[in-house]
């Protein structure tokens, strides 16, 4: 049973404003903030309920730009095991008059690829030094924005299940916090590379875990379908820095991997435990330069079969590919550069195609330019345009309502080839 918003909110607000940081101070990171650890008793509460509100520390707002106020909420949440957890995210409330302009009656979730398995990476921390811009564009058009911290206390970077329902639960949350969101308002969730992970298996683990959602789209693209794939494909690259916090995020969420991936790094070497290990204090653009072109298989006693062994394989199995706990009962826009170096376009190809076999309303564009980082900018454009129908009414006007729609496009805002 939920504990009624005003209530919940008035206690927390006040334990905040006596015990914990408050709005003038400066952040802690997540790891040193005792904030952001669950209260006692948490794992009674049903999942989305919000545990413990501040308004966000420091001075977020300016930082973020277009925002009225910023708020952490401390919210239940279920692990890949399918165990009480929690997790935090972060609401941004827009200019008053942005938001009475379309009636208060747009939610964005918006998924940053964090892709570390360092907790202070995580973005309630991370938004003080590198906002991405789209927040504060939908923020001027009068969205409340909402980011989670999806891959919860644990930074379980590429576990889907953990990702998924910290994103259903985060958007639970927001619509039972109070702070002026209609309730009838639209919502929406938006996701790119990492961010995609916890988008989709949102939309995937919907129908089973939050069923009253009524989510009216969810917008993903440089989609990872398939964890292992793009071990494959990115050992070797400029890429390979993803490697290490992907395997230690995913198998953190299932002790018997963690242990197992432990036991098979090369105690001494060139490619050795400690250096491997060392990513789990790193953000991704510092793994990426550690680790930037080395084959990572190489970390291992038995190279990629380790990633063979059945533990290993059953964690995949679980928490790795998407396409396999349901299916998105709301419209997708999907969209990939088919040259895309870190995840195979054909996987995306293929999670659309049994999408699309079981009815699912998805708009599918493959980007004949550019690659895994290009279209992020390429296909900004299109994801705002196709969100604001979703989120302001005119889906209907100007999308199809039913079926697939699959096409190559050739669009180009950059001229990186990567």
């Amino acid at each position: 049973m939920y504990i009624p918003s005003v209530l919940l909110l008035a206690a927390s607000l006040l334990q905040g404003a006596t015990a914990l940081p408050t709005l003038g101070s400066t952040p802690l990171p997540p790891s040193q903030d005792p904030w952001y650890r669950a209260p006692e008793g948490f794992e009674q509460a049903e999942p989305g309920a919000i545990l413990r509100v501040r308004a966000a520390p420091g001075n977020l707002t300016a930082i973020v730009g277009n925002a009225s106020a910023a708020y952490n909420i401390l919210y239940r949440t279920t692990d890949s095991r399918y165990q009480p957890s929690w997790a935090v995210t972060t609401l941004l409330l827009p200019p008053s008059a942005a938001a009475a302009a379309i009636n208060q009656s747009a939610l964005l979730s918006y998924q940053i690829a964090y892709d570390s398995f360092d907790l202070n990476a995580s973005p309630s921390y991370a938004l003080y030094s590198n906002p991405p811009a789209d927040i504060a564009i939908a923020l001027n058009r009068g969205w409340f924005v909402n980011v989670p911290d999806y891959e919860g206390p644990l930074a379980s970077f590429t576990a889907g299940v953990q990702s998924g329902h910290a994103t259903l639960d985060s958007v639970r949350s927001v619509l039972a916090s109070g702070f002026g969101l209609n309730s009838d308002a639209r919502y929406a969730l938006w996701g790119y590379s990492g961010g995609s992970i916890a988008s989709e298996w949102a939309a995937e683990l919907q129908m089973q875990y939050a069923p009253e959602l009524n989510i009216s789209g969810i917008a993903i693209g440089g989609v990872i379908p398939n964890v292992t794939n793009v071990m494959e494909t990115v050992t070797g690259t400029l890429s390979a820095g993803l490697i290490p916090p992907a395997t230690l995020g995913l198998s953190s969420q299932h002790p018997e991997t963690y242990n197992f991936i432990l036991s098979q790094l090369n105690p001494t070497g060139p490619y050795n435990r400690t250096t491997f290990l060392a990513a789990r204090a790193m953000t991704l653009s510092e793994s990426e330069v550690i680790f930037a072109n080395q084959n990572i298989f190489n970390y291992f006693i038995n190279g990629s079969a380790t990633f063979l062994n059945p533990v290993v394989q059953k964690t995949l199995s679980q928490d790795g590919y998407m396409g396999y706990h349901g299916f998105p009962q709301m419209p997708v826009f999907a969209y990939k550069a088919i040259h895309d170096e870190v995840s195979p376009v054909q996987d995306t190809d293929r999670l659309v195609k049994r999408y699309c076999g079981v009815g699912v309303n998805i708009l599918y564009e493959r980007n004949t330019v550019g690659g895994h980082s290009a279209e992020q900018l390429n296909g900004d454009a299109r994801a705002w345009a196709w969100l604001g129908s979703v989120l302001e009414g005119t889906y209907a006007q100007t999308y199809k309502t039913l079926g697939c729609t699959i096409r190559n496009v050739t669009l180009n805002t950059t001229s990186s080839p990567l």
